[in-house]
C-alpha cells in the first residue's frame, strides 16, 4: 500500500510538472554584412528554461552547421561562433584571390512551421552562397516534443515505416504526376526504390515529405513537396497533431 501511495504522488507531481510547461517563441535576427553578407531569422524557444535550451541546442546546431566550412560537423557552436567562422573564411578567400569579386552569403528563414500540445515543427530554410555556378538551398523540419524538448526522429513519428513508405509512395506519385505511371520508382531515385525523406513536417493541410534539391532524380526539378492529410493516415501515426 505505501509503495502504492509513492507511486502515485510521484506520477501527480510529474503530470504537474508537465502542465506547468511553459514555451512560446520569438524571433531571433542576426544581421552582417562588413565582410560576407549574413541575413539569419529564427524562432528562439522562451519559457521553461530546460525545455527551452534543448530547442534552441538543436536549432542553433542546424544553422552553424549549414554555415561550417569544414568536412565534419560541429558539435558544440553556437550561430554567433559559426557567424565569426564564416566572416573569418571569406576573409581568407579575399585574401588568396584579390581579384575576385565574388561575395559570399548566407541566409536563413526560420519559422514555427506548426504547433500543438504533442508536437512542434520548426522549417529552417536556408541559402548559401560561397562561389560556383549558383548558390546551395535547403530546407530542414525540426520535430520537437513541447513537454520535453526532444527531438523527434521518424521512428518517434510514424507506427511502421514500411507501412507508411506504400500510402507516402502512392502520394508521391499522384501529387508529382510523372510522365509514364509505369514508370519505376529506380528512376526516380537513383537506382534504389522509393525512399523517405530525411524531412518529415508538420503543417495546417497535413503531414509534409519535403525532398530537397538533388534528392529525387532531375525529372523533378528543385524542391518537391508531398501533402498527406491527417485524416488519412492518423492511424499511422505515433502522436496526435
Amino acid at each position: 500500500m505505501k509503495k502504492l501511495s509513492l507511486f502515485l504522488i510521484a506520477a501527480l507531481l510529474l503530470s504537474a510538472c508537465n502542465k506547468d510547461v511553459k514555451l512560446s517563441f520569438e524571433t531571433q535576427h542576426i544581421e552582417k554584412s562588413t565582410d560576407a553578407t549574413i541575413v539569419i531569422d529564427y524562432p528562439k524557444a522562451i519559457g521553461t528554461k530546460s525545455v527551452a535550451n534543448k530547442i534552441n541546442q538543436q536549432i542553433e546546431h542546424v544553422i552553424a552547421n549549414e554555415m561550417n566550412m569544414a568536412d565534419t560537423p560541429e558539435n558544440d557552436i553556437s550561430v554567433s561562433d559559426a557567424v565569426s567562422q564564416f566572416d573569418k573564411e571569406f576573409r581568407s578567400f579575399k585574401e588568396d584571390f584579390q581579384d575576385s569579386s565574388q561575395k559570399w552569403e548566407v541566409k536563413v528563414d526560420g519559422e514555427v512551421l506548426y504547433e500543438s500540445p504533442e508536437i512542434i515543427c520548426i522549417s529552417l530554410l536556408t541559402y548559401t552562397d560561397t562561389g560556383g555556378a549558383h548558390g546551395n538551398s535547403r530546407t530542414t523540419y525540426l520535430n520537437f516534443n513541447p513537454e520535453t524538448g526532444t527531438l523527434l526522429e521518424q521512428k518517434d513519428l510514424i507506427k511502421n515505416l514500411d507501412q507508411f513508405k506504400i500510402i507516402a509512395e502512392k502520394a508521391f506519385r499522384e501529387q508529382t504526376k510523372p510522365k509514364n505511371n509505369d514508370e519505376p520508382m529506380e528512376d526516380f531515385f537513383f537506382g534504389e526504390d522509393f525512399q523517405l525523406p530525411s524531412n518529415i513536417g508538420f503543417a495546417n493541410d497535413g503531414l509534409v515529405l519535403l525532398y530537397n534539391n538533388y534528392e529525387v532524380a532531375s525529372y523533378v526539378q528543385g524542391i518537391t513537396k508531398i501533402v498527406l492529410p491527417y485524416d488519412q493516415i492518423k492511424e499511422h501515426l505515433k502522436v496526435n497533431p
